[in-house]
């Protein structure tokens, strides 16, 4: 069922199936919510899935406030989005940009979880080099607009035999960007160009966190993500092999089957 609430001066629309325990899936960069989409079918049958447009994304407009947001203040509009359903435990798990705002989250707001997630994410910050990058692609974006960016960075996200086999699914996810205005994309370089290093939040959480890794990710490399499994007091660690950034696309019951182990164990 889509739904929508107001968040400050933002309109954030979202989906919820399922019951049971709540469980909140967040997109990446260049994604909306759709991007679940193998995902929620296969979840919806053992708990609760809630999926939201990130402001910017998808339903959710650019708001008056959005461009003084962080990642801080994505997280916060999660934690809207509990009030708003009158949650008061659930589970977070984002993908890429979406785990950024998961840590920022769990950091905040850990009274609300009783686990969390990084598939194909991070806590550590941006390098010196990847903020450089980013400045760059925020450059490029203004230069040549949001879907000529995403046509030439997206199908690097994808692991080398999936992009040969699966080239329709490869183009379905570029055009996407279609979607997408310059100045969303910016700001969403921005605030994870200016995230903090995380780590501590694993380091000092007693929940159970969920680690799900590409052996061929470019964008999380599984040597940075693999730094970071020890961290928590329990770890589910999962390793997609010959999977780039995409695992929900590139191996969806590799992911699907994590995510349902991950879910049956808080739930027990």
């Amino acid at each position: 069922m889509e739904k929508q609430f107001a968040y400050k001066s933002a309109t954030i629309c979202y989906d919820s199936v399922g019951e049971g325990l709540p469980v909140i899936l967040l997109h990446g960069f260049g994604e909306d919510r759709t991007i679940w989409k193998d995902q929620v079918e296969f979840m919806q049958r053992i708990c609760r899935v809630i999926t939201p447009d990130l402001p910017g994304t998808g339903k959710s407009p650019v708001s008056d406030d959005f461009f003084v947001n962080t990642i801080e203040y994505y997280a916060d509009c999660v934690k809207a989005l509990l009030a708003e359903e009158n949650i008061s435990t659930c589970i977070v798990l984002g993908h890429s940009m979406g785990g950024y705002i998961t840590l920022s989250f769990a950091e905040k707001y850990k009274e609300n979880l009783s686990g969390f997630g990084l598939v194909h994410s991070t806590a550590f910050a941006d390098s010196n080099e990847k903020k450089q990058s980013r400045q760059k692609a925020i450059a490029l974006m203004e230069e040549y607009g949001a879907y000529a960016f995403l046509k030439t960075v997206t199908p690097n996200l994808f692991g080398s035999a999936f992009k040969k086999r699966h080239p329709e699914k490869v183009d379905a996810q570029i055009e996407q960007g279609n979607k997408f205005s310059v100045p969303a994309l910016q700001q969403y370089y921005t605030a994870m160009m200016n995230r903090p290093d995380r780590s501590f939040v694993l380091t000092t959480s007693c929940l159970p966190v969920l680690f799900i890794i590409g052996s061929e990710d470019i964008a999380a490399p599984m040597s940075d993500v693999l730094q970071q499994v020890h961290l928590p007091e329990k770890s589910y660690v999962h390793i997609l092999e010959n999977t780039g950034h995409m695992g929900m696309l590139e191996a969806t019951e590799k992911v699907n089957a994590a995510l349902s182990e991950f879910i049956k164990d808080i739930k027990a």
